[in-house]
């Protein structure tokens, strides 16, 4: 928890000094009271005491007046909205190793759900364009709101040779671009990309190209490495025997890193389902303070009502 307005908090002191009044007048009054004497005349014709009670509306009024001035100093929380305004492209690697069905029932089927899941998930006004990649990159759908549409498209990406990750860094690049423009915009849209892939670049630009051009436009690159080192395929224009395709984390690792965005590594279509969602969290949503000075005021006035009703019912009087 933090504070709008911290220094407010020095009345404590205020609240701190009153506590200390309280003790070191009742230890008067139990001093002036030894002075009688005769104890046993005092107990005849001394009222019972009240005993602890008599401290309790001191201590009730004392934790209200701090409470109050915890309230003061407007208390904050952090909490997650959703973003105003913002653009993620997913990039989905469609090369052939993705029909590898290491993961249930293949990489490229668990992708797609998951693709789908996450575009369902973020919130409604963030634009999600689409990119797909083989040996080539394609945008498939410019950056939009119409959730629809980019499903649709992402039921429809079809496989092919070799990976192209670096161009498919620049496709992603060029969607962020087409994303729409609102008037009056006085700040930059923030932007992202989640690029989901299972090998290495076998085609197109180099990858130092792409994370140049990322670092240049100031995008994260949010990088998934999907699959397990025991992928294989059977192409039967290649020969009878399977084909091993390892996941490789390593140059999606360094993508991540370089352009400041997060690496993450998923072997099942659960795993990836939850990276997806961790990633539309941090990508769909912004933390922001909130005051909760309210909740504080209202404990106070709770506090102020049981004082109240307590010294009533021991005391006849309000504190």
């Amino acid at each position: 928890m933090s504070f709008f307005h911290p220094w407010r908090l020095i009345f404590l002191l205020a609240v701190a000094a009153l506590a200390v009044a309280y003790v070191v007048v009742q230890s008067r009054r139990k001093q002036y009271a030894l002075r009688f004497t005769n104890l046993e005349l005092l107990a005849e014709v001394a009222p019972s005491s009240p005993g602890w009670r008599r401290h309790v509306p001191a201590v009730g009024f004392l934790t209200m007046l701090a409470v109050l001035v915890v309230a003061f100093a407007d208390p904050a929380t952090e909490r997650k909205v959703p973003r105003e305004r913002a653009t993620i492209v997913l990039a989905i690697d469609t090369s052939l190793s993705m029909l590898a069905d290491d993961v249930d029932p293949s990489r490229i089927e668990a992708a797609k759900t998951a693709a789908k899941t996450f575009v369902a998930q973020v919130p409604e006004s963030i634009n999600i364009g689409l990119v797909g990649f083989h040996g080539s990159a394609t945008i498939w759908v410019p950056p939009t709101t119409d959730r629809l549409k980019v499903e649709n498209a992402i039921d429809r990406l079809e496989l092919n040779e070799r990976t192209a990750i670096g161009d498919a860094l620049f496709a992603s690049l060029e969607a962020l671009e087409l994303a729409p423009e609102a008037e009056n915009e006085l700040e930059a849209v923030p932007g992202a990309i989640v690029l989901m892939s299972d090998g290495e670049t076998t085609a197109g630009r180099p990858n130092a190209q792409g994370i140049e051009a990322a670092i240049n436009a100031e995008v994260p690159v949010a990088t998934i490495a999907f699959g397990t080192p025991n992928g294989q395929i059977l192409l039967p224009e290649f020969g009878p025997d399977p084909i091993d395709v390892p996941v490789r984390t390593a140059d999606l690792r360094e993508i991540a890193d370089q352009t400041g965005g997060e690496f993450f590594a998923a072997e099942s279509a659960e795993e990836l389902e939850r990276v997806y969602a961790d990633i539309g969290s941090s990508e769909g949503f912004e933390v922001e303070l909130s005051s909760i000075s309210d909740w504080f005021v209202g404990a106070a006035l709770l506090l102020a009502s049981i004082t109240g009703l307590l010294s009533l019912l021991w005391f006849s009087r309000l504190p």
